[in-house]
């Protein structure tokens, strides 16, 4: 059994639309969906806000790659375009963590490397599993605590929007 925690984002178009699409492409393998959340941009910070959410999957058939290839799939069929890095896009879908799964290959670092200071990875995730944790990095909660309070306060609960 692979379980996968995938992030998920979109801040173009029908952004609420964007983050269904990608729930309703993993169904098959879906095991939690966290609550959605608003949030700023980051890196590049002129563009649209993001909606925010994060998936925990599960697969016997799946290895770590194969969610990589699920994401990237999931990221065509909403048309995302990547013209610039860290730009607007209609669906962002890293993979987080497999399992415990290490993985220092550039085109899937395992995990993710922003996990751990990120607030829109950690607190969705916190709210679908409180016991979870980041291979070689430590509990989500320990590491949520240890960001600045401006991180975590600009990570907005939307109670208003679902994805299932």
């Amino acid at each position: 059994m692979s379980r996968a925690v995938l992030s998920l984002g979109s801040n173009l178009g029908d952004r609420l639309s964007y983050l269904r699409l990608a729930v309703e492409g993993l169904a098959d393998v879906l095991v939690a969906v966290s609550p959605v959340y608003e949030t700023a941009p980051w890196g590049v910070t002129d563009q649209p806000d993001f909606l925010n959410a994060v998936v925990i999957a599960d697969s016997p058939d799946l290895d770590e790659w194969d969610w990589l290839r699920r994401a990237q799939a999931l990221e065509q069929q909403a048309e995302r375009v990547r013209e610039q890095r860290w730009g607007p896009r209609t669906l962002d879908v890293d993979v987080v963590a497999v399992d415990d799964v290490r993985s220092t290959h550039p085109d899937l670092l395992l995990p993710h490397p922003g996990t751990p200071s990120r607030a829109t990875v950690l607190i969705p995730w916190l709210a679908i599993d409180p016991d979870a944790t980041v291979p070689g990095h430590g509990r989500v909660a320990d590491l949520l605590a240890a960001l600045p309070e401006s991180d975590i306060n600009d990570v907005h609960h939307r109670d208003d929007l679902t994805l299932r």
